[in-house]
């Protein structure tokens, strides 16, 4: 006889498919006791926008402040005014958002330029397609 005999096999397979769909709805899953925050969670402050447009020129936005329109601004007031922003505020970021047609290459002389002068949380911005 050259063949195995798999039915024994078989039979112990459905014995321990019988035993663990038994047991499984009496073991109790473990609590999961979460940490608690000490003290009240703040808001993330909003990210100061700078837009490129496809003449290279620079407009400044706060986004954290209500009611203020973009600023053009020049490449050296731009650092300024970023970092004097900062020092009040070191957690609030900034965004850079560029038109479509805006060379790629500009978009990361900006982003170089803020990240050799010292600004932190440096981002690019993308919005979703509107359908």
């Amino acid at each position: 006889m050259s063949q195995i005999n798999v039915v024994p096999y078989i039979d112990v397979m459905l014995v321990l498919l019988v035993i663990f769909m038994v047991t499984a709805p009496l073991i109790s899953p473990g609590e999961i006791s979460l940490p608690t925050v000490g003290s009240k969670l703040t808001v993330p402050v909003a990210p100061i926008e700078v837009t490129l447009r496809t003449d290279q020129s620079l407009w400044l936005r706060d986004q954290g402040q209500s009611g203020t329109s973009a600023v053009r601004v020049s490449r050296d007031e731009l650092v300024a005014r970023i970092a004097a922003k900062q020092s009040r505020a070191p957690e609030q970021g900034v965004v850079i958002a560029a038109d479509r047609n805006a060379k790629y290459e500009d978009v990361l002389g900006v982003l170089d330029l803020l990240q050799r002068n010292g600004v932190r949380k440096v981002g690019l911005l993308a919005r979703a397609p509107q359908t």
